[in-house]
C-alpha cells in the first residue's frame, strides 16, 4: 500500500477559504487561528501516517483475541495507544475544566477523518472514550465527574457503551439487563449486552461502562430505562482502582471487518455501578454520548473513503493496461481512461465535500457551547441535531460505495489481500450498521428533526444554502445546486403531515436528496473560494465542482420522482409482494 498523506492542503484552504475559520473563533473568544489549526492537523495526521496505518493491516490479519478471559489487542496496539495517550491526542477538543485542551471541535473531526482513514480499528478506543466523556459531564453527579472525567480525558481510562442485548437492537423497550440498589447509593447491574465495541483491552487503566439498565420499580417501555456507570475496577481502601468488578467478557464477536477492535459480549454479574442522571430517563443521557458517537461514525465513512481514494489514485497513475483513447500509444496508465476517472472522480467529489461539510457542522458545534448569545447557541445546537442523522447515514452509505468504486480501480488486485482494498470495503460496512442504523437516521430526519420549530429549523437551513446559491451567479454548480434545493424544499413540504408509512418509504431516499443538496452547496462554496483556479489546488477545485454539478446533482431528479411516488407506489407494491 502506499504510504497516507493527510489532506494538510485541503484542511487549510478550507480553514482559510471557505469556512472563515478566523472570523468564527473571534466570534467565539478563542484564541486559536488557521495557522495553529493547521499545525496541529499537521501533527495528527503524522500520528496517523507513521504510527497507524502501519497497525492497521497487520491489526486486520491478527485480530483481537480472548485469552484466559482477558483480550489481548494486536502486536503494537497497546503500546501504540499509550503513546497516543502521552502525546495529549485523547484530551485535543475536550474541557480544560477535565484536563483537556479545549481545542476547536473541527480540529478533532478531521483528526477522526484521518485515524478512520488510517486504522478504524484504533480510532474507535479514542471515540467511544470522549462519547463517555461527554454523556457524564452532562448527565453525572459531581462526585462522578470528579472521579472518572479527568483519567477518561488524559487516556489513562478508556470508556465503551453497553446498549445492545441478544433481544434488544434499535429497540430498546425490550432489554432485560437490571440494577438492583444495594443501599449505600451504587447498585448491582445484572445482564448480558452484546456487540460492546472496546469493551476490553490490554492497554491498561480502567474501562468505564455505560449501561443500559432497569431499575426495579421501572415502568415499562423505554421510559422505564436508566443508565450506570459500570467500571472494571473498583475504588480499593487507598483510593486506587484495584478491586475487580463482577463483569467479564463473554466472547468475541467474529466479524466481516474491524477485525483489530474488541467487540465483546459482556456479562455483568451484579457488577457495581452508579446512577448517570436520573432514574428512568437514561434513554436520554445515553443519546448526548450516541449523538457524539453518530458525528464520529459518518466521519469514519468519510476517512475509510478518502483513504481509499489515496491508493486508487496511485495505484491508476502506475497501472499500465491498454492503449490511448487515440490508440496511438499503448499500454498507458489506467487514469488515462475514462471510466477509471469517473469512479475515481466520484469518491474524490464526496470526499472533498463530505469534509467541508464536516468542518461547517464541526463550526456549528463550538457555536453551541461557547457563543456568548443563547440564541446563537440554541439555533447552532438545532443546525447539528438536524444533521447529525444527515452525516451519520450519507457519509457510511457513500464511504462503502466509495470503497467499492476504488476497489474497482485495482480490477481484480482489489479483490487480493496485500492490496489492502478489501479491507476498505470490510471496514467501511459496519459504519452503516452501528449507532443506529441508517434507515433509523432517516426516520429519524424526517419523523423528528424536520418537525424541528414548525419546520423553522430545516426552512432556515435551506435558506443559508439558498443566499450562498444566489451569490455565486450563473456557476453551473451554483445553478445545478439551487435546482437540486427546489427539488428538496418540495419533497419536504410533501412530507410534511404524511402518514407512517408515507414517510417510511420515503425517508432514505429524502435524506440522500439532503445530503446532495448539502454538497452541493459545499461545493458551490469551495468553487467561490477557488476563483479562477489561480492554484493547482484551486483548479482542482473547480473542475470536481463541475463534475459534481454535472454528473452527481442529476441524481435528485430522480430521488426527488421517488419521494413523490412515496405510500402510493412503493407501499402498495410492499403490501403486494408480502
Amino acid at each position: 500500500m502506499q504510504s497516507y498523506t493527510p489532506p494538510i492542503d485541503d484542511y487549510r484552504f478550507l480553514l482559510n477559504d471557505v469556512l472563515g475559520f478566523d472570523q468564527a473563533m473571534a466570534e467565539l473568544g478563542k484564541e486559536v487561528d488557521a495557522d495553529l489549526a493547521v499545525a496541529v492537523l499537521e501533527e495528527a495526521g503524522k500520528v496517523c501516517a507513521e504510527r497507524l496505518q502501519p497497525l492497521n493491516r497487520e491489526g486486520d490479519e491478527q485480530g483481537s483475541r480472548l485469552v484466559d478471559g482477558a483480550v489481548q489487542t494486536p502486536d503494537g496496539f497497546a503500546q501504540a495507544y499509550r503513546d497516543f495517550a502521552e502525546g495529549g491526542w485523547t484530551s485535543l477538543s475536550a474541557d480544560p475544566a477535565h484536563g483537556g485542551q479545549g481545542l476547536p471541535f473541527v480540529l478533532q473531526l478531521w483528526f477522526d477523518e484521518m485515524m478512520s482513514a488510517t486504522n478504524l480499528s484504533f480510532g474507535l478506543f479514542p471515540g467511544l472514550s470522549r462519547g463517555a466523556c461527554e454523556a457524564i459531564a452532562a448527565h453525572a453527579s459531581d462526585e462522578l465527574k470528579a472521579t472518572y472525567l479527568e483519567p477518561l480525558v488524559s487516556g489513562e481510562w478508556t470508556g465503551a457503551m453497553a446498549l445492545t442485548e441478544s433481544g434488544a437492537g434499535t429497540d430498546l423497550a425490550l432489554l432485560k439487563t437490571r440494577a438492583t440498589p444495594k443501599g449505600d447509593g451504587s447498585y448491582a447491574v445484572a445482564g448480558t449486552k452484546i456487540f460492546i465495541s472496546s469493551g476490553d483491552h490490554d492497554f491498561g487503566g480502567n474501562i468505564v461502562h455505560l449501561v443500559l439498565a432497569r431499575l426495579p420499580d421501572a415502568p415499562p417501555g423505554v421510559k422505564g430505562i436508566s443508565l450506570f456507570l459500570v467500571p472494571k475496577f473498583l475504588p480499593d481502601a487507598d483510593g486506587g482502582f484495584t478491586v475487580r468488578n463482577a463483569m467479564s467478557v463473554g466472547s468475541l464477536e467474529k466479524k466481516m471487518g474491524i477485525h483489530a477492535q474488541p467487540t465483546c459480549v459482556m456479562h455483568y454479574d451484579d457488577a457495581t455501578g452508579w446512577l448517570v442522571g436520573e432514574a428512568h430517563r437514561g434513554l436520554a443521557a445515553m443519546f448526548t454520548m450516541m449523538n457524539a458517537e453518530r458525528l464520529m461514525v459518518g466521519i469514519q465513512g468519510l476517512g475509510i473513503a478518502g483513504g481509499a481514494y489515496q491508493q486508487a489514485v496511485a495505484y491508476a497513475r502506475d497501472r499500465l493496461q491498454g492503449r490511448s483513447a487515440d490508440g496511438a500509444r499503448g499500454p498507458v496508465a489506467i487514469i488515462e481512461h475514462a471510466d477509471v476517472r469517473r469512479m475515481l472522480l466520484n469518491v474524490r467529489a464526496f470526499v472533498e465535500a463530505g469534509r467541508a461539510l464536516a468542518g461547517w457542522t464541526a463550526l456549528q458545534l463550538d457555536r453551541a457551547k461557547a457563543h456568548e448569545d443563547a440564541g446563537e447557541r440554541g439555533q447552532a445546537d438545532a443546525l447539528v441535531a438536524l444533521l447529525t442523522p444527515v452525516i451519520k447515514a450519507a457519509f457510511t452509505d457513500y464511504g462503502f460505495e466509495c470503497a467499492v468504486q476504488a476497489q474497482q480501480v485495482f480490477g481484480g488486485h482489489g479483490y487480493i489481500r496485500e492490496w489492502g482494498m478489501e479491507q476498505f470495503v470490510r471496514d467501511a460496512r459496519i459504519a452503516q450498521i452501528y449507532e443506529g442504523t441508517n434507515g433509523v437516521q432517516a426516520m429519524d430526519l424526517v419523523g423528528r428533526k424536520l418537525p424541528m420549530a414548525g419546520g423553522a429549523v430545516v426552512e432556515g437551513f435551506f435558506d443559508g444554502i439558498a443566499a450562498d446559491v444566489a451569490a455565486a451567479g450563473d456557476r453551473v454548480i451554483a445553478v445545478r445546486t439551487g435546482e437540486a434545493l427546489a427539488l428538496l424544499r418540495e419533497a419536504t413540504a410533501s412530507l410534511r403531515g404524511a402518514g407512517v408509512d408515507a414517510t417510511g418509504a420515503a425517508a432514505v431516499d429524502y435524506l440522500r436528496l439532503f445530503a446532495l443538496v448539502a454538497m452541493g452547496w459545499m461545493w458551490t462554496r469551495m468553487a467561490v473560494a477557488a476563483g479562477s483556479g489561480e492554484t493547482a489546488l484551486h483548479q482542482g477545485k473547480l473542475a470536481v465542482a463541475d463534475y459534481y454539478a454535472r454528473r452527481v446533482l442529476p441524481q435528485a431528479s430522480g430521488l426527488a420522482a421517488s419521494i413523490a411516488a412515496g405510500e402510493g407506489a412503493i407501499m402498495a407494491l410492499a403490501a403486494e409482494a408480502f
